[in-house]
């Protein structure tokens, strides 16, 4: 696991206050855990690498991250993964002083059918090491499990997952399932039991158990993944159910209400203080306009609740649709503000390197693990040796970090000597394979060396302004994106001249799950998905085969705006 914090998430302002989001740019389907005073969140990462992204907090506040637990070619092999397959929807809890990490990787999702494989892992911390890979049933998706412990439990492990049905004519989403998993034996056992279908609001996912008060309580996601979005509770006297849903309707949902800041609310899980304050992780988007495109893709979020006498969790500050604002827990730091401004401050000023001897844990390569042969970090320069195409989904030599803001400006500086049209490295703006924006080197046989801009709107190519003639030496490139408007720049590496723009401003609503998500809501089958938000970074192709070597250095990533030199853009607001 990549370890250390040189990107610390989403502060808050004084130490009494969460700021939503808590982790902003493309952190989904958040999975939150409290182990004696340490508090963690496992999110989704789909098609990038490391797998299963790692966050810790002392105090539900400030968090930071401890990159990714699935960083071995043994523990996930993304080679070939759909665009927004992948790993969906891990599961952290603990016991037996072990960390248990189940998740799906999804090996195809288009259509009627969803080819998965779920998987179970341990480790004796969140930094490994982490044990090989158990296989779980995988007819369905979204695996979790419950540890019946404390002092009413009986000490055993149960698997909850959703089954998924691909006939025609029938309900994709058919319900909860729950088995036994034995925890010495690494698998299931006993029978399957169909624990609960769902409510009115179906696409019934996400599944998550807890014990409170003699009841088990069941918590999914409803309402699909986009505006309808929606966390719901159902409980049960007994483990395997019936589970009746909380007659006031969703705990959470955005659905029906553009003017809040955070939409798509939904896919939670609950985690309880050292002092018995409850806390709701769950996942949120904010639109760069109501209902509009959202750039920086599914976030994560925080919600405090409270029971009702009649033992169901409800928002704390009542309703269910979300808050920016939420309080900390009573015991949170004193020195929490002190932090959060220091880290404002390094906000403002940039954030800056790709790492030491191997990628910090802001950055994330696409569908393969860094390894020497295709990437090499020394003094903090980056050589990335040219491979596939950026529409290939095998071998991309790329690396890249979220977009956490919806207005910044990201530089670094290219060395590169192309000697064919089919090699090029340069700065890209990318979503998946078939979405992206590409400054980058290249050659021509009548201009010599050249800077092309490339464009990919749903695996159209083109290219919206004519090759750049450019001499030899490294050239600094820059993107700058204010909300839906993006454009690229260049310079040569010593400033002189200066910037010059390189094409015309590019839609980088285009480079978002909405803009990505092609099917039919009639059905539930869709063509193509959009789960993961857009990143910003470098990368080099070689379509000759020679596997040019291309170098970068001195990235910045620097978010802009009126606000952002006093404190981190909270996002866009309707």
């Amino acid at each position: 696991m990549t370890a250390g914090a040189t990107d610390a998430a989403h502060p808050a302002g004084p130490s009494t206050t969460i700021r939503n989001p808590v982790l902003p740019g493309f952190h989904p389907d958040p999975s939150i855990l409290r182990v004696g005073d340490d508090y963690y969140i496992a999110t989704s990462t789909f098609e990038w690498l490391p797998g299963v992204a790692l966050h810790h907090s002392t105090d539900l506040v400030t968090w930071r991250p401890l990159g990714g637990a699935l960083d071995e070619a043994r523990l996930l092999d993304l080679t070939g993964a759909p665009d927004s397959g992948g790993v969906w929807a891990p599961c952290l809890s603990w016991t037996d002083g072990q960390f248990h990490l189940v998740y799906s990787d999804v090996k195809s999702l288009a259509g009627a059918y969803k080819d998965v494989h779920n998987q179970v892992i341990t480790a004796p911390t969140p930094q490994g090491p982490w044990s090989d890979p158990v296989a779980l049933p995988g007819h369905g998706f979204d695996p979790s499990l419950f540890h019946d412990d404390g002092p009413d439990g009986d000490g055993r492990s149960w698997l909850l997952w959703l089954e998924w049905d691909h006939r025609p004519g029938t309900n994709p989403f058919s319900g909860i399932l729950l088995q036994e998993y034995d925890r010495a034996a690494r698998r299931v056992t006993g029978p399957v039991h169909h624990v609960f279908g769902g409510t009115e609001l179906g696409c019934t996912e996400g599944p998550h158990l807890y014990r409170h008060d003699g009841w088990y309580y069941l918590l999914t996601a409803e309402g699909g993944t986009s505006w309808g979005h929606a966390v719901t509770v159902a409980r049960s006297r007994t483990l395997t159910g019936p589970y009746a849903p909380d007659p006031a309707g969703p705990l959470l949902t955005s659905a029906g209400r553009p003017d809040l800041a955070l939409q798509k609310a939904g896919h939670g899980s609950l985690v309880e203080t050292p002092d018995g304050e409850w806390y709701l992780a769950h996942l949120a988007a904010r639109p760069l306009t109501p209902l509009g495109a959202c750039v920086l893709g599914r976030e994560t979020a925080l919600q405090r609740i409270a029971w009702t006498t009649g033992g169901w969790p409800r928002l704390d500050g009542g309703g269910n649709t979300p808050a920016v604002d939420v309080p900390a827990p009573s015991a949170a730091r004193p020195d929490t503000a002190a932090d959060a401004v220091a880290t404002a401050v390094a906000a403002a000023a940039g954030h800056t390197g790709f790492g030491t001897d191997r990628p910090g844990p802001e950055w994330m390569t696409l569908r393969r693990h860094p390894d020497p042969s295709w990437l090499t970090l020394h003094e903090g320069r980056l050589l990335l040796r040219g491979d596939e195409s950026p529409s290939s989904r095998h071998r991309q030599s790329l690396l890249a970090r979220r977009c956490t803001h919806t207005d910044f400006t990201f530089e670094a500086t290219v060395d590169a000597a192309p000697v064919s049209a089919r090699q090029a490295a340069g700065l890209v703006h990318f979503y998946n394979t078939e979405l992206w924006h590409y400054l980058h080197l290249s050659w021509d046989d009548a201009l010599g060396r050249v800077l092309r801009l490339g464009v990919c709107d749903h695996g159209r190519y083109g290219e919206p302004a004519a090759p750049v003639p450019v001499g030899p030496g490294p050239v600094r490139l820059r993107l700058a994106v204010r909300g839906a408007a993006a454009r690229f720049a260049w310079t040569p590496a010593d400033g002189t001249p200066a910037w010059q723009e390189a094409g015309p401003e590019l839609d980088a609503a285009r480079l978002s799950d909405d803009y990505a998500t092609v099917g039919d809501d009639t059905t539930g089958h869709y063509t193509s998905w959009g789960f993961t938000g857009a990143f910003t970074g470098v990368c080099a192709q070689d379509l000759t085969g020679a596997r040019f070597p291309a170098a970068f250095a001195d990235p910045v990533l620097r978010p802009t705006g009126p606000s952002a030199a006093q404190q981190p853009d909270t996002g866009p607001r309707p």
